[in-house]
């Protein structure tokens, strides 16, 4: 665990530079917000539009793996809306809990780490786990707090969720990614070469901009972060990981990326929705911080079981 430990902390590190420059007001939350959206907007697409345009679409969808990975998501999104609502709260907060109990920080922090840790064949379920807290989850949850408000029909709730899609730029880079790799070409050796060099932005943009986005969350509700925090850094994994190796099960490297993608902490985005939707963001803040903090050492402890079987 230890050598699994001294390989993620340069991405710690990177994280709590960035915590650290926001903190002592060297960098303003007005520069923290074009950093991350640089990187949401330019680097990171152009990382996910290379990686996803030199792989077929064979290579990152397995139906046993989405299967398996949507069943254990969604397990403990169950789990994580029933306990709000034996703590009497309503679908929105309760979807904004499971939320944060079922999505982790796959784009900024997933896909930099585990593609250098895990190697480059891990770059394919990577994406597909992307993808599908992207479609799937972002999505019910635009649907459950929509809905339960009876602002919008049925119609424009679902146009609401195809136009938030759209508009995402790392479903769009995926989408055109498969595109290009389907039509059997390879990308120019100059448009290669800018989205490597542009790409190569992601990861120390995306893990500094994430410990700068930090500094401003404040730690209220702490006895609900911490439990949402435990169920997303331990919950998660574990039920990702009982449907990938026993009921869809999955060659074992793929369960082993699956597994380790589940243990990232509570992602960014949530509390961007919360925020949006005016439902508990300090609770969503707290689990951020929280998760975030804590995952330095369960993902390290996840890695190494998985990798050790």
């Amino acid at each position: 665990m230890l050598d699994i430990l001294f390989k993620t902390l340069p991405f710690f590190g990177l994280i709590g530079l960035g915590y650290g420059a926001a903190r002592t007001r060297f960098f303003s939350e007005e520069a923290t917000a074009h950093l991350t959206k640089f990187v949401f907007y330019f680097a990171l697409s152009a990382m996910l539009l290379r990686f996803s345009a030199s792989l077929s679409f064979a290579e990152i969808f397995d139906p046993h793996l989405t299967a398996g990975y949507l069943w254990g998501t969604a397990f403990v999104y169950g789990v994580a809306m029933g306990a709000a609502f034996v703590r009497g709260m309503d679908i929105p907060t309760a979807s904004v809990e499971a939320q944060c109990a079922a999505i982790g920080n796959t784009g900024f922090l997933g896909v930099p780490m585990l593609a250098l840790l895990l190697g480059q064949e891990a770059i394919g379920p990577i994406i597909l786990v992307l993808a599908i807290d992207l479609v799937v989850f972002s999505s019910l949850l635009t649907i459950l707090v929509t809905g339960s408000r009876n602002r919008k029909g049925r119609g424009a709730v679902f146009g609401t969720v195809a136009f938030g899609l759209l508009k995402n730029p790392m479903i769009v880079s995926i989408g055109l990614g498969l595109g290009f790799s389907a039509s059997g070409l390879a990308l120019p050796t100059v448009i290669d070469e800018f989205l490597r060099i542009l790409g190569a932005a992601a990861t120390p943009g995306a893990l500094f901009a994430i410990g700068a986005s930090l500094a401003a969350k404040s730690a209220e509700r702490i006895s609900i972060a911490v439990w949402l925090s435990f169920a997303k850094l331990i919950l998660h994994p574990l039920f990702v990981g009982v449907a990938v190796y026993f009921i869809f099960p999955v060659d074992a490297f793929r369960a082993s990326v699956a597994i380790s993608a589940a243990a990232l902490p509570v992602a960014g985005n949530v509390y961007i929705l919360a925020q949006h939707y005016g439902i508990a963001p300090q609770r969503v803040s707290a689990a951020i911080l929280i998760s975030t903090a804590v995952s330095i050492v369960t993902i390290s402890a996840v890695i190494t079981m998985v990798q050790t079987g």
